[in-house]
């Protein structure tokens, strides 16, 4: 989500090749605290039964960050079910809409 401000502001992003090519992860987790948001971003395996995950990505955001993230999602998802239709988050069979 750009603001307005945001629209004339010009920066160049450098991306190291390790990272241009993104990372899979099927689990995620939020936690908080007064002062930061913490997102970690996990790759759970599914085999063999226990299964394991590994912790791929941390994230860590100030509140007013995490909130203007969360509205640039909000909006992107809003974008991405009209073109695409409506995403069933539920599909996996988890009918509690946790976080995964």
């Amino acid at each position: 989500m750009m603001h307005q401000s945001d629209k004339d502001l010009k920066i160049e992003v450098k991306v190291d090749e390790s990272v241009a090519t993104g990372t899979y992860v099927n689990f995620s987790n939020i936690s908080h605290s007064p002062e930061e948001f913490v997102l970690d971003f996990i790759f759970v395996h599914p085999a063999p039964p226990p299964g394991f995950g590994k912790l791929m990505s941390r994230v860590i955001l100030s509140p007013s960050h995490a909130k203007r993230f969360l509205l640039g999602l909000k909006q992107n998802i809003e974008e991405y079910e009209e073109r695409f239709g409506k995403i069933d988050f539920r599909a996996n069979g988890d009918e509690s809409g946790r976080l995964q």
